[in-house]
């Protein structure tokens, strides 16, 4: 599993083949009488991982990162992705044919106002592209005098002549004993939300939220054990679920019928144009264009919203939490074997970024409950890693030296819960720099870890607290500090985080990640990250608000070896000791003794 894992990323870098291909698609859409297309990495509902067979990207420029896209003009193209994949991208695709532009600082729409010629005919496939997408590229085009052109299919898929065929992994339903709540039951609150909000349908276009709603899970994209389905939920009607029946077996179907009808996805098209004079509520962040048209076109009127489950799913229950817990400690178990491992093997200079990798997912696979990792595993020795989301390749595999910090980044998908963890370590004696700029993380951490705050606040009002301890000493990370994480779903949930957009109220139930850190270009790169539960805070005597805080869930050593200990407070090394005596209280028992010795060295207190 784990080589064809490799195998299938190196494959995919067909760089040589690249100014065929766009040479091949100037030709189609010239065709179709278009001057131009635009090629986002995304799937018919913006999952974050997407099927094979919607890697139109990747197969046009080349480029395997997880978030970007490509413009093709007659005379140029553009190839656009964010700062993690800056340099993957010029690697991996053909910079005399696209040139890379930045996701953010230039995204598409300034991009083509900036140049599409005036009268031009710019496509875009409606089916790509939510609704608020679409606006921004009607905008552009307008502005520069041109005329956005939805597509009807897709042009690329017109020459993609060895495309996957779709997705149709198995469906399994969720026991309640691991959901916590009973589907008809999440039916219902759904139906009464859609009341207060006066609509007459939700449509469910995140997979995620339909995993939710129905406790199903299925395997149609990597990473996140989610089934490809659509579903309307009315608010006075009985549900309708669109998934390809060939996932269903005849267990899974019978209990899906109990719930809602349960259809073919070719059939939704008729159901939404049937919603005539209906307010039908879209999910802003994942329905398509072209449902958005379908409504409207036959009378519906159509709700851009926030998807009302996502809330609901953040916020986990006590059989979720318990689950999320569970599966913390098994994990912190693969996570002891695989550091002791690490620490061993090192310091001899023989190991290399894949070997690490490789060892980590052997030690969660010998628990006997891996389902899947939670997202590719980041493992960046020295330069690399300072690539924030750097994903090693054969080609970039580099051996882990003497003096190297080494950042592994990674996670596991269990049945009863989602993990997601991020270790820096030393490999023989780190400098002074180094300590210093791990210390300044590790308070921050800290600090979030130990944060106490009022009910309503958001992650935006304690993204700050994690860089204090760096920006006293002029430095800072250019990534959020946290994102909600999914119970046995993605790794990347909203709609909570804790970062300087992170508007949304933390709730008691909901857990994010905690993983501050620090890149220095092209010479090593620090980040510490545990998943955190928000709990209920005792209010003090005198209070006058509710308050929260967080349970720390990720159970592995913190490399002590990095610690400049005249940088902490009292009340910071108390934490950490605290911290690492329940990780050896945990952990201890679970594994053998050569771990459990190392394990006892590496928590003892500072």
């Amino acid at each position: 599993m784990f080589e064809a894992r490799f195998q299938t990323f190196d494959d995919r870098n067909q760089r040589g083949e690249v100014a065929a291909r766009v040479a091949a698609l100037r030709a189609e859409l010239k065709r179709r009488g278009l001057d131009g297309f635009i090629v986002p990495r995304a799937d018919r509902q913006q999952n974050e991982y997407v099927p094979a067979s919607e890697e139109r990207l990747a197969w046009l420029t080349g480029f395997t990162g997880s978030a970007g896209c490509a413009v093709v003009l007659t005379g140029k193209a553009a190839l656009f992705v964010d700062g993690r994949y800056t340099v993957q991208a010029a690697e991996q695709t053909d910079t005399k044919v696209f040139t890379p532009a930045h996701l953010v600082e230039t995204p598409p729409n300034q991009w083509l106002e900036a140049n599409l010629s005036a009268g031009a005919r710019f496509g875009y496939d409606p089916w790509l592209h939510t609704p608020d997408g679409a606006d921004k590229l009607e905008h552009a085009c307008k502005t520069a005098g041109a005329t956005l052109v939805a597509v009807g299919d897709n042009p690329i898929d017109a020459l993609w002549s060895d495309r996957p065929a779709p997705p149709s992994a198995p469906v399994t339903l969720r026991a309640v004993k691991l959901a916590g709540e009973a589907a008809p039951a999440k039916l219902e609150r759904i139906r009464a939300e859609l009341g207060r909000l006066h609509a007459d349908t939700l449509l469910l276009s995140d997979p995620q939220a339909v995993a939710w709603t129905f406790n199903i899970r299925g395997g149609d994209v990597a990473h996140s054990p989610i089934a490809l389905a659509y579903a309307l939920v009315p608010r006075e009607r009985r549900a309708t679920l669109y998934i390809d029946g060939r996932k269903l077996n005849n267990t899974v179907r019978s209990a899906l019928e109990e719930l809602a009808d349960v259809r073919e996805p070719a059939a939704m098209t008729a159901d939404l144009a049937a919603a005539t004079g209906k307010t039908v509520l879209l999910d802003r962040a994942s329905a398509a264009q072209a449902l958005a048209t379908l409504i409207g076109d036959n009378g519906g009127i159509v709700s851009r919203g926030a998807d009302p489950t996502a809330l609901m799913k953040a916020t986990k229950n006590h059989a979720e939490i318990e689950g999320m817990r569970a599966a913390h400690r098994r994990d912190g178990m693969a996570m002891a074997k695989f550091l002791e491992w690490f620490d061993r093997e090192a310091p001899g200079g023989r190991l290399s970024e894949i070997d690490a990798v490789a060892a980590l997912e052997t030690f969660r696979r010998e628990t006997g409950k891996l389902k899947d990792i939670s997202f590719p595993t980041i493992a960046g020795a020295g330069p690399n890693g300072a690539i924030v989301h750097y994903r090693v390749t054969r080609a970039t595999d580099r051996k882990i030296r003497p003096g190297d910090l080494f950042l592994i980044d990674s996670g596991a998908q269990y049945e009863d819960g989602t993990t997601d963890i991020t270790r820096t370590v030393i490999v023989g004696e780190p400098t002074g720099e180094m300590r210093d700029r791990f210390t300044r993380v590790l308070k921050g951490h800290i600090a979030i870890a130990t944060a106490v705050f009022p009910e309503n606040t958001s992650g935006a009002q304690l993204d700050s607290l994690a860089r204090l301890p760096l920006w006293q000493a002029g430095l800072d990370f250019d990534h959020g500090t946290g994102h909600g994480v999914g119970s046995y779903l993605s790794v990347h949930e909203g709609p909570a985080r804790i970062s300087k957009l992170g508007t949304v109220p933390l709730r008691r139930g909901m857990i994010l990640s905690n993983e501050p850190g620090y890149y220095k270009t092209a010479e090593y790169g620090i980040r510490i990250e545990n998943l955190v539960l928000v709990i209920a805070e005792p209010t003090p005597a005198g209070g006058e608000k509710p308050l929260n805080a967080f349970e720390t869930l990720s159970l592995a050593p913190i490399d002590r070896r990095l610690i400049d200990t005249s940088m902490l407070t009292a009340k910071e090394r108390a934490w950490l000791d605290s911290y690492h005596g329940r990780v050896m209280e945990t952990i201890g028992p679970l594994v053998n003794k050569e771990t459990k010795k190392w394990l006892q060295q590496a928590t003892r207190p500072l």
